[in-house]
């Protein structure tokens, strides 16, 4: 029978959920800057979700620890290798990967030994180093939605097998430069004669040399652009330009003006606190028709000219409707006029009117396609910019098909330098699994293509300029094409924002950071279930398509254009397609499946067919672990609401698979982040899934609620005592729910119809309330008498009468509470104290009267002096604070249900 993993029993929700969150701020040589891909699961989640599915819970080992008191103690263990094994700082230390991959290496051999004492058990085992991983890297992980590649990454790093699979290029491409070939050409030297010289290192490890590489060859690039092109951009007053500010013009709809004006959406440049505000003014001549701009400083521009409901027109204040602009704009009339710029100072940052008139020759051959015609994540083509070429200027366009062709020619001169350095001459290519010449240059290749699509993105038409950080903005702020009526051309060969080197740097911190340790990578174009069908007896952690969230294939033909025209001799079969693959792609998108209910059948069926694929071919010994969006848009099915999620839970529980655990973790959680409504769910949940049995029975309703409350009230108590915060619960509960729901072949209902996982979510949540009730029995009168009165009233008073009522029918008084210092009773009126009317010189042993309520109350007013006081005031109390906890997490409840957020937050805070 498959022993239970760690992440099946618990985990340190409150750290993962914290690196993950921080994780966001740290840019610097994180994966994630090596090419823009959407909705990156962090590392830290990851790393966190495959080490606990693959190492044993304590509970899978009764002879070892027998009692739950060992559990535990051998749990906090487990937790802190864990706590730190997700810590950024970490992700490469050789000491930390060693103790995690040896608990790996524990579990996955059993070599565990009947030694006196837990200590003397995990000293006599043997540490797991690179010399020393066979049985790890017979564990192949498999993610068949590879993404951003994070999982496959993850996976390399804690020493396993990763494999990986898309059916988008563009992932799949990602996946390889991080996976694939740094491990091939790990610890090797650097080919070009300057590093070698210069560098002053001895010993290059991991992918240290590759990354020098990339630097030296990309700065050969940017100096053989600038030969070509740099006339393009000139100097002005001896300064270098940072950005060239344009903005699209129409002609105005007001016949008295015949003359195009500008579309601005504010025309602030600078806005940083402290400093005076700089702007753009049009300055309308009426004589000549035109509008000229300057650049002021101090005040505030009069009105924007464009906004919501659509421009004005600068010279005589006639509206400008959308509806116009589109018309215009199908017809190639929408213009451009250059309102200013901004040029490197020796402080800061100079804005100057707009310099002379340049034009610019479009090249001839610029590689495009035609965009969705989705106006929800596409915007420009209504208004006329239908293709990916027309998101860029005829400037842009020369400057990026100039570092495309640069390509071709650094093949070249990495192939000679290499060879004058002793390289291996085999010509085998990077694809067919080469190691030599031909292969590094392709390598190279690769990750610098990776460099001109991070120029994309920061060199199109789309680019706005940040006033307040005085930056340019990138194409994808969020995962759409918006249009933007002012626009920021960066001077890719200044030192400032925008420009190839910062972009090359991104590339090249990114590789240094890759693991780059083991041999085993390996990811295809594939859909998903022929990758699952390829991979028997892999570990499949994933993170699937989002029901409707983003449309992965459109948005990402913007990058595969320039990938395929750079990239197809080196990767053929990845590039062979014009566009992006988009009929098979796994999203649910009434614009491609031409309505609603046609696009929510693709993806039910599509994410039906995926798991039961998953139930086949999964590893018996291991839970498989899938991510999945808990925000999800709704839509109707026969009246009755259902969400992507539950759309997601019922497409996994229709495959055979059985829940076996369900963990929330936020990667936005700010400073303290909890908060009720939408900003109260999790970035994502996490599930883990077993294959269900081949003899599940039937269950009725009846049974099932039976075994809920049989079964919830001590995996609940086992959440509580690992400090699962409050506003985790919920969602940690689904998990032991839907345990005992997914086990059963079906639940059927009274009229023979079988039950969805949309009432099953409503009777585990119903269950829970009775298991979190069921504790206030344990409570004393007085603290259940200040809960009840809570819930309906807060710290506000009430009717003396109705205290009176509640107090005697829970066998207390109205006098007995105030005296036990929980409330005041005055004026025909009974009002429960607040924290900052508590006494700051308490003290809990001269206390006749002591009440959960007040020591629940005490610890939170401590927690916001310091966690030394609380937690003080918590080991003098002992067990009695575990009352105090539970009473926490009622609160915590109340709260949040009454929209009372700042008690919400402390109440969560205490737990966690």
């Amino acid at each position: 029978m498959a022993k239970t993993k760690l992440i099946e029993v618990s985990l340190p929700l409150d750290t993962i959920s914290r690196e993950s969150a921080r994780e966001k701020s740290i840019r610097h040589g994180h994966p994630s800057t090596l090419h823009l891909w959407w909705a990156r699961r962090p590392l830290a989640a990851v790393r966190a979700v495959l080490w606990s599915s693959l190492v044993d819970d304590p509970s899978a080992h009764p002879d070892r620890f027998p009692t739950a008191e060992d559990q535990k103690t051998e749990r906090k263990r487990l937790f802190g290798i864990l706590e730190r094994l997700i810590v950024w700082e970490n992700s490469n230390d050789p000491d930390v990967l060693a103790e995690a991959r040896s608990e790996i290496h524990n579990s996955v051999t059993e070599r565990y030994r009947a030694l006196p004492s837990v200590t003397e058990r995990y000293r006599a085992l043997p540490s797991v180093t690179e010399n020393n991983s066979s049985n790890l890297l017979k564990v192949k992980v498999l993610d068949p939605f590879c993404g951003g590649g994070s999982i496959p990454l993850e996976a390399q790093r804690l020493g396993l097998s990763a494999y990986g699979g898309d059916l988008n290029p563009v992932p799949v491409l990602i996946t390889k430069a991080m996976v694939e070939i740094p491990p091939r050409f790990a610890g090797r030297l650097p080919v070009n004669p300057k590093s070698r010289v210069e560098s002053g290192l001895k010993t290059w490890r991991g992918a240290q040399g590759l990354a020098e590489d990339i630097r030296y060859y990309g700065e050969w690039m940017r100096e053989r652009a600038w030969e070509r092109i740099g006339h393009l951009y000139p100097q002005v007053d001896g300064k270098t330009v940072i950005a060239w500010l344009w903005a699209r013009t129409v002609q105005s709809p007001d016949p008295s003006w015949n003359g195009h004006v500008p579309l601005l959406k504010s025309g602030i440049l600078r806005n940083r606190p402290g400093k005076p505000v700089v702007w753009v003014e049009p300055i309308v001549n009426r004589d000549t028709k035109t509008v000229s701009y300057e650049i002021r400083e101090g005040g505030m521009p009069g009105k924007w000219i464009i906004g919501r409901g659509g421009g004005i027109c600068v010279a005589t204040g006639a509206p400008i409707s959308f509806k116009y602009i589109r018309e215009q704009g199908k017809k190639g009339r929408i213009e451009v006029a250059n309102i200013g710029m901004v040029v490197e100072g020796k402080k800061r940052r100079l804005y100057l009117p707009p310099g002379p008139d340049i034009d610019f020759d479009r090249p001839k051959e610029v590689p495009s396609v035609v965009l969705s015609d989705n106006p929800h994540n596409f915007q420009t083509p209504l208004y006329g910019m239908e293709t990916t070429d027309s998101l860029f200027t005829n400037r842009q366009l020369v400057v990026l098909t100039t570092f495309s062709d640069l390509l071709t020619e650094v093949r070249k001169v990495v192939t000679q330098d290499a060879l004058s350095v002793g390289w291996n001459s085999e010509r085998v290519r990077l694809r067919d699994g080469g190691q030599g010449v031909a292969a590094y240059a392709d390598a190279l290749v690769t990750y610098l293509a990776f460099v001109v699509n991070r120029c994309a993105n920061y060199w199109s038409n789309i680019c706005s300029w940040h006033s307040s950080r005085e930056i340019i903005r990138n194409t994808f702020g969020r995962q759409a094409i918006p249009m933007v009526w002012d626009y920021a051309e960066a001077n890719p060969f200044s030192s400032s924002s925008g420009n190839w080197q910062g972009q090359l740097d991104w590339v090249v911190k990114a590789v240094t950071h890759l693991p780059a340790s083991q041999k085993k990578g390996e990811v295809i174009q594939r859909e998903a279930k022929a990758r699952l069908r390829d991979s028997e007896r892999s570990v499949v952690c994933t993170d699937p398509p989002y029901y409707g969230n983003i449309q992965y294939a459109d948005i990402s033909d913007f990058f595969y254009v320039w990938l395929r025209h750079n990239l197809s001799d080196v990767w053929p079969d990845e590039c062979a397609t014009l566009v992006t693959p988009k009929k098979d792609e796994l999203v649910a998108h009434q614009y491609r499946a031409g309505s609603k209910e046609a696009a929510r059948e693709h993806f039910e069926a599509g994410m039906t067919k995926v798991m039961e694929q998953i139930a086949r071919v999964h590893h018996p010994d291991f839970p498989a672990t899938i991510f999945y969006a808990f925000k999800q848009q709704e839509t109707k099915d026969g009246g009755v609401s259902s969400t992507g999620w539950e759309t997601f839970l019922q497409s996994l529980v229709d495959s055979g698979l059985q829940v076996t655990a369900t963990w929330p973790i936020r990667t936005e959680m700010g400073s303290r982040v909890i908060a009720t409504g939408n900003a109260a769910l999790a970035s994502s949940v996490v599930l883990a899934c077993r294959p269900r049995a081949d003899d599940a029975s039937l269950e009725t309703r009846g049974g099932f609620m039976e075994a809920l409350r049989s079964e919830l009230p001590e995996a609940v108590g086992l959440l509580q005592e690992q400090a699962i915060p409050p506003v985790d619960m919920a969602q940690s509960a689904i998990g032991p729910g839907m345990r005992v729901f997914s086990r059963y072949r079906r639940v059927v209902e009274a009229n023979g119809d079988t039950m969805r996982v949309r009432t099953a979510l409503a009777l585990i949540n119903k269950v829970l309330e009775e298991v979190l009730s069921e504790e206030e029995t344990e409570l004393d009168a007085e603290s259940r008498f200040a809960l009840t009165w809570y819930r309906q009233f807060g710290h506000n008073p009430g009717p003396f009468g109705d205290a009176e009522t509640l107090a005697k029918g829970i066998n207390t008084s109205v006098a007995g509470v105030a005296e036990a210092g929980v409330a005041e009773s005055k004026g025909g009126s009974v009002r429960l104290l607040t924290r900052e009317e508590l006494d700051p010189e308490w003290d809990l042993a001269e206390d006749r009267r002591l009440t959960v309520w007040e020591l629940t109350q005490h610890l939170v007013a401590r927690l916001d002096m310091s966690e030394v006081r609380a937690g003080e005031l918590l080991a003098r109390v002992g067990g009695f604070g575990d009352y105090g906890r539970r009473l926490a997490y009622l609160l915590y409840e109340a709260a949040n249900a009454a929209g009372r957020t700042e008690d919400a937050v402390a109440y969560n805070s205490l737990v966690a």
